[in-house]
């Protein structure tokens, strides 16, 4: 559509179309729609706050970080070229370590055969060709937030399309020179009450530090994800185990050298505010090995001759030794599996991870976790909030281990599910079996920070609409509601986090 539309954010997006049921959600949503937001998982970058610098441009800002964009505008055909993403071998990324030299090689003769698009540098033409695709996001969760950010936060009031790319592009930009358009700024305007980021056990938190010791009251803190230094497919594993005895100042050449330089890393990230940590695992599995198992298992992994099955062994030991950790150090576990990462090989290669080509796993929990719950799932110390992309195991697997032990708790609806359908079905397929109160309410687990408070007004209005349809059918009195909407927007993840 080339003629510029208004933006559409009608105040009773999402409720119920019957009204009785509508005019319960709308009461319940004032209860909620001014509420702090509690944002305990996510990956902005901490230096925006730490600088508090004007964002770049419209581009660099809204599209070119967003995976949820990219595989979109991929899946139809423009190249991330178009949109400024720069190959690897353009410096679009550093180089990543192969899996051996003769790989390396393959790929690098291949990159320089094949003939390179040039990439466009030009933002507002990289605006132009998102204005342009617009209308593929229709009926998506991210054209809900992108309209929430143009409206809410910008002021606009017509859909980007074609015909007003540069003007809109012109509007936003002039946005973000202004002092209310900083990241410490748009944070309190945001009303964000604290807000967490994600680093790995090799980064130094200077950002963190830096944010700590400034007269900004703003509260940002890191989380603790060690994947990089416990998953041995990584190909930068062993380099970085190394680089973690160093920083730890242990010797890691054996596995209680390794363990305790873990352990004073999350001291570290605990003096830089750390409440939780990050397990972003292929699988669930968990393990409970002897002493000298777990040594040899350490030794061989730490060579050239690590099998597929031993390194998803030892990354299954992994997940109860940082559950044995938690016991002692406070910090809450969350554990995100069954996702394959990085599926378009030529995309890997050509442009490195994290550009849309990660797709969800069937994924089984039961028999994964029960090593690990056998010997903690009971201890009232621990904390562990499992996330799950396959929603098929929502009634047959996850509410029943929620039900049952104290130590685990539900994630919301997460990355393809997170979403007004994928909340519904959540809610629909986990609170008869765990309840309300084995989840966590929600976070938003985005890089892109300006959709923050659209994704939380999402949530809240699903919830909204969930428990609206409970007082309807006289399942639930309007003011358990009243209390209960609350809890999810606000109460559950600040108590789930430790905040």
């Amino acid at each position: 559509m080339s003629i510029p539309q208004p933006i559409s954010l009608h105040v009773d997006r999402l409720f119920p179309a019957d009204p009785t049921t509508r005019d319960i959600a709308r009461r319940l949503y004032s209860r909620v729609e001014g509420l702090p937001i509690i944002s305990p998982h996510g990956h902005t970058d901490p230096r925006w706050f730490a600088e508090n610098k004007a964002f770049a441009n419209p581009a660099a800002l809204l599209i070119q970080p967003d995976h949820y964009l990219l595989r979109m505008l991929y899946s139809q055909g423009v190249s991330l070229a178009a949109l400024g993403i720069k190959r690897r071998d353009q410096g679009g990324v550093d180089t990543e370590k192969l899996e051996d030299e003769k790989q390396g090689r393959q790929q690098q003769e291949t990159l320089q055969q094949e003939p390179q698009e040039i990439v466009e540098t030009d933002p507002r033409a990289v605006w132009r060709c998102f204005a342009q695709h617009y209308y593929l996001f229709r009926g998506t969760p991210s054209r809900l937030w992108l309209d929430y950010v143009f409206a809410e936060v910008f002021g606009l009031t017509e859909t980007l399309c074609p015909a007003n790319a540069d003007s809109q592009y012109d509007a936003i930009a002039a946005c973000l020179q202004r002092p209310e358009f900083l990241p410490q700024a748009l944070f309190e305007r945001f009303n964000i009450e604290v807000l967490a980021t994600t680093e790995s056990p090799l980064d130094d938190l200077r950002y963190h530090r830096q944010i700590q010791q400034s007269d900004w009251s703003g509260r940002v803190i890191t989380a603790f994800r060690p994947d990089n230094v416990i998953d041995p497919e990584i190909p930068e594993f062993r380099d970085n185990v190394r680089r973690l005895g160093k920083l730890s100042g242990e010797d890691v050449s054996s596995f209680a050298g390794y363990l305790r330089a873990l352990v004073n890393r999350r001291a570290y990230f605990i003096e830089h505010g750390a409440t939780s940590t990050d397990h972003g695992h292929p699988t669930p599995a968990t393990a409970d090995l002897s002493e000298a198992v777990c040594e040899k298992l350490y030794q061989t992994v730490m060579s050239d001759k690590c099998s597929l099955a031993e390194a998803e062994l030892f990354r299954a030991q992994m997940l109860t030794e940082m559950a044995s950790m938690s016991l002692e150090d406070g910090l809450v576990m969350q554990i995100h599996p069954g996702c394959y990462r990085n599926h378009n090989a030529d995309l890997l290669r050509d442009y490195g991870r994290d550009k849309g080509a990660d797709l969800p796993l069937k994924t089984e929990y039961t028999r994964a976790l029960r090593p690990l719950l056998n010997k903690y799932g009971s201890h009232p110390k621990l904390s562990i909030i499992l996330f799950t992309l396959d929603e098929t195991t929502y009634s047959r697997e996850l509410a029943p281990l929620a039900g049952h032990y104290p130590a685990l708790k539900l994630g919301p609806a997460w990355w393809f599910h997170d979403s007004p359908e994928g909340m519904r079905r959540y809610r629909e397929q986990v609170t008869e079996t765990a309840g309300f109160y084995n989840t966590v309410g929600f976070n938003d687990d985005t890089r892109a920070f300006l959709s923050i408070p659209a994704r939380h007004d999402l949530a809240r209005r699903m919830d909204c609409t969930f428990l609206a349809q409970l007082v309807a059918e006289h399942r639930l009195s309007e003011d358990e509601a009243n209390e209960l909407i609350v809890d999810l927007s606000y109460n559950l993840a600040k108590r789930a986090y430790k905040l």
